[in-house]
């Protein structure tokens, strides 16, 4: 994926916020066309330099078409499993009518691809998709216009078929891309810009491709940070505190002064041992004896909840309507519920690793991260550089899921190369892994709502402590409402004994499962079925569309409960998309342990760029969402955690697996829309669903694992 062109320069522009002249930028090119979107022509209002904080609307978007016709996009995006390494390509050979095996994507090299803010929030084809989308447009209108003039045609006359302008009426008279470009740097602008090609003549968009990473992966040979490894490097193993907020008392070394191999750096906070092999520098760490003040902070799952609604901030509105008061009046029944969610670790597969590189006065960072420019600027004020000093390059990633969003590797691989002169490579171990996760937040969702006697909701609240404002807005038509938020997913300071950030769907994995699980307990009282209460409060048609199709993919009417066995339903908007799911579970009421049968998913996210990528990630959601349902939880006692590897944090399973049915709703009116975060969302919501279907008891706790389960029957009264 990272492929050094020659004398590969900074790419900057003749601007107040670039460093480079506009002709160094050109040199470092070498042959072929580049299509360049200038930073200078975009609306004043509109312009981001690179490092700005912000995610502009008008990606400076590159792609480069060498001699021999091969094409290269550069994005600031990165591949981590999602797929988007193939679907950004079928965006450019879709615009530019090339084979979609002529196109190459560079990602995440902060020196080659434009400033990103990161890839999360299932974001890289909603907002990264059609800036790229255009760029291609006009390359492909601009090599016509140089096709007409190589060939003495009028631009009306040309057509455009694999890389290759031909003659409408005469095909042998052609000129290709690669000869269009031979040789040349051109850098021109069209005004006005030419419009992207209308649905109606996609012929690669829509269509299932392979991965374009598939083969590498498979065969093992596909590069992440940790296989990067120049001559002289050293391995690092840190000095790591027992526990969230102790301090150094005291070190002794002395384990390690006899080994000549062995470097010992201390740099204020960081400690580190250095060695030639891994395993030598993890030896040389435990010889090193170190002393801890651990502070005493009287914090733990049982204690957390009172915890976080006495420091919780006052509500923010997400969304309100009506007079709720008034919805009060009209209602038969009420309605309240309060539900938990503990800590949740992301445990990627690719932990996470750093190298770092000196080269000159400048650090060449190989990093597995899901935000490149970020990780760039943190390196930069680290060593007190200036950003263009520090090169970040993003090999493929080994998962995220949120996780890799701040780079605590990266900025100490930097630091110990600095120190040392030497190539440096950080690689965490599984419990540093688990230590220094930012983990998805303890959070609370107190739901209060009321219903006619024709099964209309006529009020609703909802407050979400700590889970963030995502997938708390009203999708159901209520005319009297209020939806608040009380402190983000990221915490603040004093509500967590450690760190929390994003994870997967950051906030709206729980806030539906409140909600749907509400609807459920609702429509239960109400003698509802919970598909039909459902659409009788979906007044929009699309929403009822995905909803009514899940049911009848899943054979809703013609289900037969047995002993044991329940159905559940969940229904959210996520990322753009609508979606709706219908499982199947079978509950074993002596042991507590839950094992589902079957789901059915549908999604409507608008244009599929890659359908057979969509599904992949539909599946790869709803697989990660029965660990959140069911077993995910960290255990800790004040800032120590517990849990520090797989044999206590249990993840999915392959027998766990349902039998798992995806659909894809047709919906070519809506622009793409997310794809990688919204089957988590309903996950939870349809398992809680269909236990409390099956016995009758309702769980408020995630993750739902068999003491809760059990727990929860014997409130009931279920044997």
């Amino acid at each position: 994926m990272n492929r050094k062109r020659s004398e590969e320069k900074e790419m900057v522009l003749d601007d107040p916020g670039f460093s480079l002249s506009r002709r160094r930028f050109l040199q470092g090119l070498g042959g072929g066309l580049f299509v360049l979107f200038s930073y200078n022509v975009l609306p004043a209002q509109e312009r981001r330099p690179p490092g700005a904080q912000a995610l502009p609307s008008d990606f400076n978007a590159f792609l480069r078409i060498a001699p021999e016709g091969k094409v290269t996009g550069y994005t600031g995006k990165i591949e981590m499993g999602q797929g988007v390494v193939t679907s950004l390509a079928q965006i450019l050979a879709e615009e530019l009518d090339v084979p979609l095996n002529s196109v190459d994507m560079i990602m995440g090299d902060t020196d080659l691809c434009p400033w990103d803010m990161g890839t999360f929030g299932s974001r890289s084809i909603r907002f990264f998709g059609p800036p790229l989308r255009e760029a291609a447009a006009e390359a492909r209108a601009l090599l016509i216009q140089l096709a007409s003039e190589h060939l003495g045609l009028g631009p009306e006359r040309l057509i455009v078929r694999n890389g290759l302008v031909q003659d409408r009426d005469n095909p042998q008279k052609q000129v290709s891309y690669g000869r269009l470009a031979q040789g040349k740097i051109i850098e021109r602008h069209l005004t006005p810009k030419p419009a992207p090609k209308p649905i109606s003549q996609y012929r690669m968009v829509g269509k299932s491709s392979l991965r374009k990473d598939g083969v590498l992966k498979i065969t093992g040979k596909a590069q992440y940070a940790g296989d990067v490894h120049p001559p002289n490097m050293l391995y690092a193993s840190i000095l790591r505190p027992p526990a969230h907020g102790a301090k150094l008392k005291s070190l002794d070394p002395s384990g390690i002064e006899k080994d000549q191999e062995v470097k010992l750096v201390r740099d204020g906070d960081l400690i580190a041992v250095l060695h030639p092999y891994p395993d030598g520098a993890e030896k040389a760490l435990s010889r090193i004896k170190a002393e801890w003040d651990v502070p005493q902070i009287d914090l733990n799952p049982k204690t957390i909840y009172p915890h976080l609604l006495r420091v919780a901030p006052r509500g923010v509105v997400v969304t309100e309507g009506g007079d709720l008061g008034e919805g009060e009046r009209l209602s038969q029944t009420t309605y309240e519920g309060t539900y938990y969610d503990h800590y949740m670790a992301h445990a990627p597969m690719e932990t996470h690793t750093a190298l770092a590189k000196p080269e000159g006065d400048r650090m060449v960072v190989w990093v597995s991260t899901q935000r490149p420019f970020g990780a760039k600027d943190e390196v930069a004020q680290a060593l007190s550089l200036s950003p263009e000093k520090v090169r970040v390059i993003t090999p493929f990633v080994g998962g995220g899921f949120g996780g890799k969003t701040f780079n605590k590797q990266a900025v100490e691989a930097a630091r110990l190369a600095k120190l040392t002169g030497q190539p440096v490579q950080v690689a965490w171990s599984r419990k540093e892994e688990f230590f220094y996760d930012t983990f998805r937040p303890a959070a609370i969702a107190k739901v209060g709502s009321g219903a006619d006697k024709e099964g209309r909701i006529t009020w609703w609240t909802f407050d979400a402590y700590f889970s963030g404002p995502r997938g708390v807005e009203q999708l159901y038509a209520t005319p009297h409402h209020r939806e608040l938020f009380h402190g983000h997913y990221t915490g603040i300071p004093g509500a967590h004994p450690f760190r929390t950030g994003a994870w997967r769907a950051p906030g709206a994995n729980f806030n539906v499962f409140a909600r749907e699980c509400h609807m459920d307990t609702m429509a239960a009282k109400l003698g509802w079925d919970p598909v039909k209460f459902r659409l009788r409060n979906l007044s929009q048609k699309r929403r009822q569309r995905v909803l009514l199709t899940a049911a009848e993919k899943f054979g809703w009417e013609k289900r037969v409960k047995g002993r044991g066995r329940g159905f559940g339903v969940a229904f959210a908007e996520d990322a753009g998309a609508y979606v709706a799911a219908i499982g199947e579970v079978e509950i074993d009421r002596s042991s507590g342990r839950v094992q589902v049968k079957r789901i059915v998913y549908v999604q409507d996210m608008g244009v599929v760029i890659n359908p057979a990528g969509a599904t992949t990630q539909m599946e790869g959601g709803l697989t990660m969402g029965l660990g959140q349902a069911l077993t995910e939880e960290v255990r800790f006692k004040g800032g120590q955690i517990l849990d520090i590897n797989f044999d206590t944090y249990e993840i999915p399973r392959f027998s766990w697996l349902p039998e798992i049915e995806t659909v894809l709703v047709d919906n070519p009116e809506v622009p793409p829309q997310g794809g990688g975060e919204p089957s988590i969302v309903v996950v939870a919501a349809l398992i809680g669903n269909a236990i409390f279907n099956a016995t009758g008891a309702r769980l408020y706790e995630l993750p739902m694992n068999r003491e809760r389960v059990k727990e929860a029957l014997t409130r009931a009264g279920i044997k």
